[in-house]
């Protein structure tokens, strides 16, 4: 407002003078020419990339969690309403906002990450800082083309800056994009800094060994994914946490709980497992969480059970508040709900129980009954332990013959039990917690050594190599306290569940199975919720209709089976 009333009342004093006098000088305004200078100005553009990355997938969007939703991994906990992913043919409509989200948050990614490479050569950065910055940009430019690739298929690679209108794209082939997201992981790997060399956060040459992995797997590039993926494994600095740690190693548990309790996902906690993580500063301008606003990765809120839809089980419309406390699973909605294959399947043992041995299935980490202790319930109920994973009480908690949303297994990663910051705190004598509750308060792995061991795993079993496969695999299980895998039970099958045993809500599982052709078969084996409605057609997603009729320069073509 000052600067406009300073314009207003001068403007009448210079009329009479040379028009020059009014030619403004725009030196406190940013454009592209003067923002792209100096080696801070290009370290706050990388900035913006983390941040970019940060608030399309870990942010409080409901499209964040569309990578989990309706796989083999969960189905919805309303499974009527459109964006809980309830029905594959009402939700991937091209026209829909969904589809629209991740094309378009992806190509910001890309654009920023364009401008970045391409400003560098003519910029006042040192010629030997260059190569990290390009390397971080080229990281980032691979991650979302990866997101692009695996749920679109074939789209158009742009790999420079974008400085006019340009309505004439293309598709390139899948293997082409995924060739250059080779190149350029090839690159970041080779010029950025050992994780050891780095903050907290930022990304480094095991993350770019690490998603190159994934993406030569992707392709059937099984020597590359090896030497990648060993690159990673091999780093003295790296290794499987196997002792209790962290900020609560004092308590009742045991490691891989404390792998996601808050403050224990990086280094500077004495975590070595951490490759790639998420950072969230609660309370701090741009540090992605608030605790006076719900605001953040909302995971709990996701995944974790609506206590106050528990119902008794004589009883479905008496509400039992005390059935499972929030205290214990955070502010939950109980709208990503496992499916019966991840919460019970995968953990069966040779005699068809859940095995009790793998601590990723203990009852800190993937609780699956509940002490009823609801005071307005009958006698008879109190202090009563249920088992909700029978047939009976599955049926007893809700109509559809399932868990409700009210109570079923989830995982405890998904929250931080008993030690949410203080001011959700409602009451502390209870730990009930305020309503604006139901963030994640930890940072949050986007890449960890035990999926890259995986990795490796899938890479062995692809070069006709079992025995190294389950070499890796038992690695991981035995971290868990798990029983070995003999080499003559591994296959992708048995791959793909020790994902989900490992890595859970963790793992982008519609990208694990997009990229491993089994999104279409695995949801109609294991997902009763969308096996009748999912079609072939839609193991990738449409083309936003948007950006078809925009690109009137050129044909881009639509994925086949959408209208």
């Amino acid at each position: 407002m000052k600067r406009l009333l300073i314009v207003f009342f001068i403007i009448p004093f210079v009329a009479c003078q040379e028009a020059d006098i009014l030619r403004e000088n725009p030196s406190g305004i940013y454009t592209a020419d003067n923002m792209y200078v100096t080696e801070a100005h290009f370290r706050s553009a990388l900035n913006m990339l983390y941040q970019n990355y940060r608030n399309l997938y870990y942010g409080g969007d409901d499209n964040s969690f569309d990578l989990q939703l309706a796989t083999d991994l969960s189905h919805a906990g309303q499974d009527a309403i459109v964006r809980f992913f309830s029905d594959y043919p009402a939700t991937l409509d091209p026209t829909a906002a969904k589809v629209l989200y991740h094309w378009r948050g992806n190509y910001k990614i890309i654009a920023n990450a364009n401008t970045i490479i391409g400003r560098l050569p003519a910029s006042e950065v040192p010629i030997e800082a260059q190569p990290q910055l390009e390397g971080e940009a080229r990281f980032f430019r691979a991650l979302a083309y990866r997101y692009l690739v695996y749920l679109y298929g074939g789209v158009p690679l742009i790999l420079e800056e974008t400085t006019s209108a340009k309505n004439d794209f293309v598709r390139s082939s899948k293997d082409e994009v995924i060739q250059q997201m080779i190149a350029d992981l090839q690159f970041a790997a080779a010029n950025l800094p050992s994780i050891p060399n780095l903050p907290d956060g930022q990304v480094s040459k095991e993350a770019a060994n690490h998603l190159l992995a994934e993406s030569a797997l992707a392709i059937g590039e099984n020597d590359l994914a090896i030497e990648a993926s060993s690159q990673v494994i091999g780093n003295p600095a790296l290794a499987l946490m196997t002792d209790r740690f962290g900020s609560r190693r004092n308590q009742p548990g045991d490691v891989y709980w404390d792998l996601f309790q808050r403050n224990n996902q990086n280094r500077s906690s004495g975590n070595t497992e951490g490759i790639f993580v998420i950072q969230f500063e609660p309370d701090v301008p741009g540090g992605g969480q608030s605790t006076i606003a719900r605001t953040g990765y909302q995971m709990e809120r996701w995944h974790t059970p609506n206590v106050p839809l528990a119902t008794d089980p004589d009883d479905r419309n008496l509400i039992a508040t005390g059935f499972l406390p929030t205290s214990i699973v955070g502010r939950g909605a109980g709208w990503l709900m496992p499916t019966f294959h991840f919460s019970n399947e995968i953990w069966y043992d040779e005699s068809g129980d859940i095995d009790d041995r793998d601590m990723r299935v203990s009852e800190y980490n993937f609780p699956r009954g509940v002490l009823y202790n609801n005071p307005s319930g009958p006698a008879k109920y109190q202090g009563v332990y249920f088992d909700i994973n029978t047939d009976e009480n599955q049926y007893l908690l809700d109509t559809r013959g399932t868990w409700s949303r009210g109570a079923y297994p989830y995982q405890t990663k998904a929250t931080t039990p008993g030690d949410h910051p203080s001011n959700l705190i409602l009451n502390p004598e209870t730990m009930q917690l305020r309503d604006i509750a139901g963030v994640t308060y930890t940072d949050w792995y986007d890449m960890r050594l035990a999926e890259t061991y995986l990795l490796r795993a899938e890479a062995y079993l692809e070069s006709g190599n079992p025995a190294l496969a389950a070499a890796d695999i038992n690695t991981v299980r035995s971290r868990a306290g798990a029983v070995s895998v003999d080499a003559s039970a591994v296959n992708l099958d048995f791959i793909l569940d020790e994902r989900l045993r490992e890595l859970g809500i963790e793992e982008k599982r519609r990208l694990t199975l997009s990229r491993t052709g089994r999104m279409y078969t695995n949801i109609r084996q294991y997902n009763r919720y969308n096996a009748d409605d999912i079609q072939e057609h839609h193991q990738v997603f449409p083309i936003p209709q948007s950006e078809i009729d925009a690109n009137i320069g050129a044909v881009l073509e639509q994925n086949p089976g959408y209208n």
